[in-house]
């Protein structure tokens, strides 16, 4: 529809705006008409009846009035939802008088039922004429403004139907989001593995070095707390003898909010017996890939900063680099890092580098604030870091040849951790001193029921974790988290 205006209004406030929307819905009740109507037999959507468009065909569709062109006896206008829209045009001695008068009542943002026959018009617009109406929902409250959208941020989050009825690509992200989830899921299913559910509520916060949600089960008169990770059931199931599991998952943890952070997110974790964290790489990497051909048809993956200026452009190519986590902290930090002493260590992390470095740190935690600085941050095109610290990761196997480190890797795209992947431990009597080397803080706590399952015997199995929402960042180069959560946390407004 080309030069669609809306109907003019004199300025007013909102309190006005939804006066004028009673009284229209007072009328549409003395019409006999219910403003909320029941259910609506529709036989398409206005985006599928437009991507599969013919003329004289007989439809019934619903969606929201989202623009009108009034001309008197005659009405162009769009209806649509946030999958697709269409053109419908209604002519005074088309309609029955009701319908009109019902017309009459309606305003941007209502949801309405048509009934009538497919047409061209004459500039080539396909459209439905309309024969007859039926209001499904009066809209009391204006839809934001129609020329630019909801654009204040914030306003966004905290109210994401605002933002979905009036902006077509936040629709389109998380239409995207659902199929990425889809696929992912089919991924999995195609290489035989099985999609299970393990609890959300655990008795011992484990799995993960996180601050969890704290709640009480009133029933059994016991503290529980929101689950930080899946990891321990789901090896308690390679213990059972399944042998491919996998887990699409809500996690909960209690810590900071920012643009990579949310309290509430979705991680797939999987497990595969017989595997390590080298096959675990290879599977990772597939599935990215795969992803971004499918949904993007390329590798080449644009990025642009907040003013939507070119920044990089990713290249997601195979074979991805790998690249052992002491190597690279020694080509950014110098050759004699690991020579020096832990006072040396932290001596140049503050004066060369100007990390803020506490003095309750660890030394290899020091190492680590180095990674992350030096290394983390400026890795863009995918890379898996590898061997890591042995005491970053008390759930995996340490390396044969070099006990200090571990078999694991940590993909890094885009300057933020993706995914990590491990050779899992699966020596009962190692994983018991490993946790008890590390509680205390945010550390691990011993989960004694899980240390009993692992002496019945687990296979070597390899794992992963795939933070969901940073992946929907990288593949549609949303600049926050929140751009790809439906409902992020906020702090309550004042």
């Amino acid at each position: 529809m080309s030069d669609e205006k809306t109907p003019t209004q004199p300025q007013s406030t909102s309190e006005e705006l939804i006066a004028v929307r009673r009284e229209k819905l007072a009328k549409l009740k003395e019409l006999g008409l219910n403003p909320y109507g029941a259910a609506f037999e529709t036989t398409t959507t206005p985006g599928q009846l437009k991507a599969n468009f013919n003329d004289d065909k007989p439809v019934k569709l619903g969606g929201r009035l989202l623009a009108i062109r009034d001309m008197g006896k005659s009405v162009f206008a769009t209806l649509g939802d946030a999958h697709g829209r269409i053109q419908i045009y209604l002519n005074k001695k088309g309609v029955s008088e009701t319908d009109w008068e019902a017309y009459q009542c309606l305003d941007l943002g209502d949801w309405i039922g048509v009934e009538g026959e497919t047409f061209t018009t004459g500039k080539g617009e396909p459209s439905v004429k309309v024969e007859k109406l039926t209001v499904l929902s009066k809209a009391l409250r204006p839809m934001p403004d129609k020329w630019h959208g909801l654009s204040d941020r914030e306003t966004k989050y905290r109210k994401r139907h605002l933002d979905l009825m009036s902006n077509q690509e936040s629709a389109d992200l998380f239409v995207m989001r659902s199929k990425i989830v889809a696929e992912i899921r089919n991924f999995l299913h195609e290489r035989d593995y099985l999609e299970v559910e393990t609890p959300m509520l655990h008795d011992v916060a484990g799995g993960a070095a996180a601050k969890p949600f704290e709640t009480h089960h009133n029933a059994l008169s016991m503290p529980l707390t929101m689950r930080i990770a899946p990891e321990l059931h789901l090896k308690r199931l390679l213990v059972g003898g399944l042998t491919k599991v996998f887990e699409l998952n809500r996690n909960f943890r209690n810590e900071g909010i920012s643009r990579r952070h949310n309290p509430e997110f979705t991680m797939l974790e999987a497990y595969q017996a017989f595997g390590d964290f080298e096959i675990m790489a290879d599977l990772v990497e597939e599935m990215v890939c795969h992803l971004a051909q499918k949904f993007f048809g390329t590798l080449q993956i644009e990025h642009k900063d907040e003013n939507g200026e070119h920044l990089r452009t990713l290249d997601l190519s195979r074979p991805w680099k790998r690249a052992p986590y002491q190597s690279l902290i020694k080509e950014a930090a110098g050759d004699d890092w690991f020579d020096l002493s832990p006072e040396g260590r932290r001596t140049k992390a503050q004066s060369t580098f100007g990390l803020e470095i506490h003095d309750h740190l660890e030394d290899y935690e020091v190492t680590q604030q180095v990674f992350e600085k030096l290394i983390e941050e400026h890795t863009f095109n995918p890379c898996f870091v590898t061997h890591v610290d042995s005491k970053l990761i008390p759930l995996a196997k340490e390396n044969p040849e070099n006990p200090s480190v571990i078999d694991v890797y940590e993909l890094i795209i885009n300057g933020q951790e993706i995914s990590p992947g491990y050779s899992e431990l699966n020596d009962p009597d190692v994983q018991r001193r490993r946790l008890q080397e590390q509680t205390g803080g945010e550390a691990q706590e011993i989960d004694e029921d899980f240390v009993e399952a692992l002496e019945h015997g687990m296979p070597p199995a390899g794992g992963i974790g795939i933070g969901i929402d940073r992946l929907i960042m990288l593949l549609t180069d949303s600049a926050s988290i929140r751009d790809v959560i439906l409902f992020p946390h906020m702090r309550p407004q004042a």
